[in-house]
């Protein structure tokens, strides 16, 4: 009977150890998704227990999370106060910018080779059914989809290169962009009509097998969300 108490308490603490990690991790992604969809603001401030309360996760995995979040500069502490989300000043936006060009124009000769032609195609036939939907009026609906196209299609161009240091570094490059995004650019007509035909000014060449254009058009469509997100007009 004895051992039988041991052989339960001892699988129970496995039990413990190996959810750690997965606790630890799940805290971070659920704090993360905060960040990639505006729940938390830049410049708003946020206690621990707060963020235990928005991930429903333990306070011991959140604080582990917070020590990678601020690591990567997606959280300041702020003494006595609690945690802040980064504010969005012109050098927090640049260098995410910046870092993002370098990142996405850097690997496009590797990523490219790895991308299958079908499914270029597959994005550029989804980008021209798009441009025949969008309408004068403000059409929350679709900017949402637009919005999701374009930040699921560039991730896949950088992780076809299959580098999983290039990754992690755009992935925390991508939260700061959609951070910049949602707070400095508005959804208009014009900004869907702008993101799609920007998109196939490289798609095209991408699929026809001309890097050479594509990475020049890539860099300009970068170029032309940075300036928007500085509050700038093109």
């Amino acid at each position: 009977m004895l051992m039988k108490t041991q052989t339960i308490d001892m699988q129970t603490t496995n039990s413990k150890i190996n959810d750690g990690p997965l606790l630890r991790r799940t805290a971070y992604e659920r704090i993360e998704a905060l960040l990639n969809t505006g729940a938390l603001t830049p410049g708003q401030i946020v206690s621990q227990r707060e963020l235990v309360e928005l991930t429903d996760s333990t306070l011991g995995s959140v604080r582990e999370a917070v020590s990678r979040l601020e690591a990567e500069g997606l959280l300041q502490t702020l003494p006595k106060r609690g945690l802040m989300v980064p504010s969005l000043d012109i050098t927090f936006v640049r260098n995410a910018y910046e870092l993002r060009k370098l990142i996405e124009v850097g690997t496009l000769e590797r990523s490219a080779a790895a991308i299958p032609k079908s499914t270029v195609e597959s994005w550029i036939k989804q980008h021209e059914e798009l441009l025949e939907q969008i309408t004068d009026e403000q059409d929350k609906a679709i900017f949402e989809v637009i919005q999701e196209l374009d930040w699921t299609m560039h991730s896949k161009i950088v992780g076809a290169g299959k580098n999983a240091l290039v990754d992690n570094v755009y992935r925390i490059t991508a939260i700061k962009i959609r951070m910049a995004v949602q707070s400095r650019i508005q959804v208009t007509p014009f900004n869907g009509h702008r993101v799609i035909n920007e998109h196939l000014s490289f798609l095209r060449p991408l699929a026809a097998g001309n890097l050479e254009l594509c990475r020049m058009k890539l860099e300009q469509h970068i170029n032309n969300s940075l300036t928007l997100a500085l509050g700038g007009t093109i």
